[in-house]
């Protein structure tokens, strides 16, 4: 498998195959995001996730993928540093504000600062068409905090902190992403990069959820957290992992950009499985989102 990947960069094919695993990747972080939003405790759902991957992971980095080469190693470790701090501030923005307000501003507010991040770190280039492509997801964007913050009702007294949070998680969204694409173009084997960072990713949340759950007055039942956990360890793997490959496969910044898709799939999950309102103008508007990254790929 490894092989056919690689023998698919920087070709026609490889351009489609990385279109697909954006799109999929996108499908699959809106599902994720819900995860961890749901019904319990952010903090203990992303504890639970996180165990599960760690489990799963485990095994494959140390028994079955070649194993990473010695300058992997400090890559690894600043992946780490990146992913907890971002994980830290997403459980804080989805403590503070509802899943369809945090989520399109963490999603849109990443691509400009990832395209940015691209083009110093890799040498990617946008055009004209791209470039405008990214102003139409970014006045989606800021549309939709802005119809937030005047007519949204539900945690008002929250909001403002939730759309900060969520900024501050997008930036670092943006730079896992550029710094993870690093990460999986130096060493030979992609999924050796995978596995390890699963693995090493896994380690932190879930005793942050151990604290914080003997902490609780009134503790949720354990097995369905356990159940989400895995649920959300699965989607995590091919959600993560479908990025990380597209990002091998061609640019970073289109796939960056292409991955933001997710903000319509967010909208139709937060109405239709958790409940939120999400109104025609924000449905709008997170569409607004979803066709800045279209013109984004048009125009490549």
């Amino acid at each position: 498998m490894s092989q056919f990947l690689l023998s698919l960069e920087g070709t026609e094919a490889g351009h489609t195959a990385a279109l697909f695993l954006a799109v999929l990747a996108a499908f699959l972080h809106a599902v994720f995001g819900a995860l961890q939003k749901g019904r319990h405790d952010p903090w203990l759902s992303r504890g639970a996730i996180d165990g599960a991957y760690f489990v799963m992971a485990a095994p494959f980095a140390l028994f079955v993928v070649p194993w990473p080469e010695p300058h992997m190693w400090p890559i690894f470790a600043g992946a780490w540093v990146i992913h907890v701090i971002y994980k830290l501030l997403q459980a804080l923005a989805y403590t503070k504000g509802a899943y369809t307000v945090v989520y399109p501003v963490v999603r849109g507010t990443g691509p400009l600062f990832a395209v940015i991040g691209a083009g110093l770190l890799f040498g990617e280039h946008f055009t004209a068409v791209q470039w405008l492509g990214v102003a139409v997801l970014l006045a989606g964007i800021f549309g939709l905090a802005l119809y937030n913050l005047i007519y949204l009702q539900t945690a008002r007294d929250t909001l403002v902190p939730a759309l900060l949070l969520a900024v501050a998680t997008g930036l670092f969204v943006a730079l896992y992403t550029t710094y993870d694409a690093y990460g999986i173009r130096s060493t030979a084997d992609p999924f050796t990069f995978l596995a390890w960072f699963f693995t090493f990713d896994g380690i932190v949340m879930p005793v942050i959820a151990l604290l914080r759950y003997r902490t609780m007055a009134e503790r949720p039942a354990l097995a369905p957290l356990a159940l989400r956990g895995f649920s959300g360890g699965i989607v995590a793997f091919f959600s993560f992992g479908a990025i990380m490959l597209a990002t091998r496969l061609d640019k970073v910044g289109e796939a960056a950009v292409l991955r933001e898709t997710s903000t319509v799939f967010a909208a139709l999950i937060g109405w239709l499985v958790l409940k939120e309102t999400v109104g025609p103008r924000r449905i709008a508007l997170m569409s607004l989102i979803a066709l800045g990254a279209v013109i984004v790929e048009l125009g490549s």
